[in-house]
């Protein structure tokens, strides 16, 4: 498995670099965007370490263009990062991003964080199609159509979308989907969920699917086809 590992700061990433290698993985370095997406033109990676404080381009700029790309949109990103604030960890999420770390950080929980994302990751590109009544969620194109017209979501409102349908009549509390759909590690509030809801409604409706996600009161939503 490669890595890369986009950090500006030098003996961090030699440290991550080596913690990579020592953990079996081939790991290359890059200390800005520039280098990064040179790289990217020769050999595409298994897996991201993406830092934020970057010079010229910052890593949620980068995050929304791996994710823009349909070449690079489904390789695994894990944020490690001194911005620990709320707000942009939940950017950094809703952006795509699969792991969300703040420095400073242990070697054995970024190795364990690794292993995590790459075992969700995997199970998750097993199954290929889902099909809910009139909604079908193309996993390995990353596509949504209602009654065969396009859906366009964003990358944390596909994600619960499909959580949402691959646990069709399923009752799923707000705390699971928070887990779920953002992260174990993710301590999120509640109004995140709600306010992805909300949107996802949205967009289905306008398509095409109406009252397909119920509200369970004081629990959570569950899709019913």
């Amino acid at each position: 498995m490669l890595i890369y590992c986009v950090e500006d700061d030098e003996s961090i990433r030699e440290l991550i670099l080596y913690a990579l290698k020592s953990g079996g993985y081939r790991a290359e370095g890059f200390e800005s965007g520039v280098e990064f997406f040179n790289a990217l033109k020769n050999n595409l990676p298994d897996m991201i370490l993406l830092d934020v404080m970057l010079p010229s381009e910052n890593g949620f700029a980068i995050l929304k263009r791996l994710k823009d790309n349909i070449s690079t949109k489904s390789i695994p990103v894990i944020m490690v990062t001194a911005k620990n604030n709320e707000f942009d960890k939940v950017k950094g999420l809703d952006l795509g991003a699969d792991d969300y770390m703040t420095k400073p950080f242990g070697i054995m929980e970024l190795l364990s964080r690794i292993r995590a994302v790459i075992r969700r990751t995997q199970k998750e590109s097993s199954s290929s199609v889902l099909i809910a009544g009139c909604v079908r969620i193309d996993n390995d194109k990353r596509t949504v159509s209602v009654n065969d017209v396009p859906c366009n979501l964003t990358f944390k409102e596909y994600e619960l979308l499909h959580y949402l349908v691959k646990n069709n009549g399923i009752v799923l509390s707000r705390d699971k989907i928070l887990q779920k759909v953002w992260g174990f590690d993710f301590e999120g509030e509640s109004r995140t969920v709600d306010m992805h809801i909300k949107t996802l409604r949205q967009k289905l409706a306008e398509a095409g699917a109406d009252d397909v996600i119920v509200t369970i009161r004081s629990v959570g939503y569950k899709f019913e086809v």
